[in-house]
């Protein structure tokens, strides 16, 4: 499993380049990154080169279209979909991601049928360009009557779901603070197939009720009470070989500087690989 960053939890980088430079300089193998945008300030050979010189892969890219709005927001991020699958492409990556809040103030079940029809449109786009889709359920409590009506935030749900989109480019974002919320352990994890998870993302829990962990509240890998050791082995058992990109939502930006937040980063990484054995 490659260890791998996004930009979130590293406080206010400068560009693109000193978000690559500082992941190779601590060891990371991957970076979730826009690759539209850096193909578009560099070029694809200039980005395949700056990737390369510092031994980095594209862990995944955000999906760029908004599916949970109107019809015609949503028809209108299309094309910028398909400019932003072909750049991932050009860069070898091969995951595309989006979340999935779990309330709404729409309809539940005609929001069902809306959103199950865009995102298999938006399958269909990536699986054009050989890119994956990865939908991450959302676990923390307070989210699911944030809005009016209940919708998806277990596992179960979620691989329903995938199903009923019924595209084989479609699979999991599976994040360890969600897994958590979620109360699910690692038995959850060796039930899944390695293709149905997509990309991973890690971060760890502060030591509070479990009701009352924010989705804005993450830690660092390593500084909370998530049993990460136990979530990597879970991965690795059944043969997951994607990046585990560190994603920290905080309620404020991080004060310190982004060497430091990605040294505090390699930290965390190497302490909770070790408890696993990886």
């Amino acid at each position: 499993m490659l260890r791998g960053l996004t930009g979130a939890g590293l406080g206010k980088l400068e560009s693109n380049e000193q978000f690559i430079e500082l992941a190779a300089k601590y060891g990371f193998a991957a970076v979730d990154i826009d690759a539209l945008a850096l193909v578009e300030s560099h070029s694809v050979d200039g980005a395949r080169e700056l990737l390369g010189k510092h031994g980095l892969v594209i862990g995944s890219i955000g999906l760029p279209v908004e599916w949970r709005g109107s019809e015609e927001t949503f028809r209108a991020g299309l094309s910028k979909l398909t400019q932003a699958a072909a750049a991932a492409e050009a860069l070898g990556c091969t995951s595309c991601c989006t979340y999935i809040l779990p309330s709404t103030d729409l309809n539940a079940a005609h929001f069902m049928a809306l959103a199950t029809r865009r995102l298999r449109t938006c399958a269909q786009i990536l699986g054009a360009y050989g890119i994956r889709l990865g939908l991450e359920f959302v676990g923390p409590h307070h989210l699911r009557t944030r809005w009016k009506h209940p919708f998806i935030w277990t596992l179960e749900e979620t691989l329903d779901w995938i199903d009923a989109i019924g595209e084989s480019n479609v699979g999991l974002l599976f994040d360890a603070y969600h897994w958590y919320t979620n109360g699910l352990t690692v038995a959850d994890i060796e039930k899944l197939r390695p293709e149905q998870i997509v990309h991973v993302h890690i971060n760890d829990a502060p030591d509070v009720p479990v009701e009352d962990v924010l989705d804005n509240g993450r830690v660092y890998p390593g500084e909370g009470v998530i049993d990460l050791a136990g979530f990597l082995q879970g991965l690795a058992r059944i043969g997951y070989k994607g990046a585990v990109s560190q994603e920290i939502l905080t309620a404020t930006p991080p004060a310190d500087s982004p060497e430091s937040l990605v040294q505090r980063s390699k930290a965390g990484f190497d302490k909770v690989y070790a408890a696993a054995g990886l």
